[in-house]
C-alpha cells in the first residue's frame, strides 16, 4: 500500500470550522495511554508465541480462532487468528488496541478459549514427549 503525500489530497472542507463534526470523534484519539510495562511486554510476546502455536495446533483443524468474553458488554467475542495477532501486536507497538470490525455472523463451534488453547497445546507436548 502506497501512502499519499498530504499535500496532494484536497483540502478539508471543514478546517477551522468550529462546528465541524469530526472535532469530538478526532478528540477521542487524544487519550494519553501509559506505555506498558517491561512486564506488560513481555506477556504480550509470550501471548503472541502461544498465538502461533495454537494456530499451528488448531486451525487445520477448522478451528478459526478463539472467542473472549466481554467484561464490558457480557458478549462473546470472535477473534480470527489473523485479527488477534494483529490486535496484540497493536497494543505492543501503541500501548492500546483500536476498535476493531466483529466476525461476520461468526459459528461459535469455530472458535475456542484461551483456556481450551493451551490444554491443547499442553496435551499435544505431553504426549510427544511420551515418545
Amino acid at each position: 500500500m502506497q501512502r499519499v503525500p498530504h499535500d496532494v489530497l484536497p483540502p478539508d472542507p471543514f478546517a477551522d470550522d468550529p462546528d465541524d463534526p469530526a472535532r469530538e470523534v478526532a478528540g477521542m484519539d487524544d487519550d494519553v495511554t501509559e506505555p506498558i510495562t517491561a512486564d506488560e511486554r513481555t506477556e504480550l510476546l509470550a501471548d503472541l508465541s502461544d498465538l502461533a502455536v495454537y494456530q499451528a495446533l488448531l486451525a487445520p483443524r477448522g478451528v478459526r480462532g478463539i472467542v473472549v468474553d466481554c467484561g464490558e458488554c457480557d458478549q462473546p467475542h470472535y477473534h480470527d487468528w489473523q485479527l488477534l495477532r494483529a490486535s496484540l501486536e497493536q497494543l505492543l507497538n501503541d500501548g492500546r488496541m483500536r476498535p476493531h470490525e466483529p466476525a461476520f455472523d461468526p459459528n461459535p463451534a469455530d472458535y475456542v478459549s484461551w483456556d481450551y488453547c493451551r490444554g491443547f497445546a499442553d496435551g499435544v507436548t505431553t504426549t510427544e514427549s511420551a515418545y
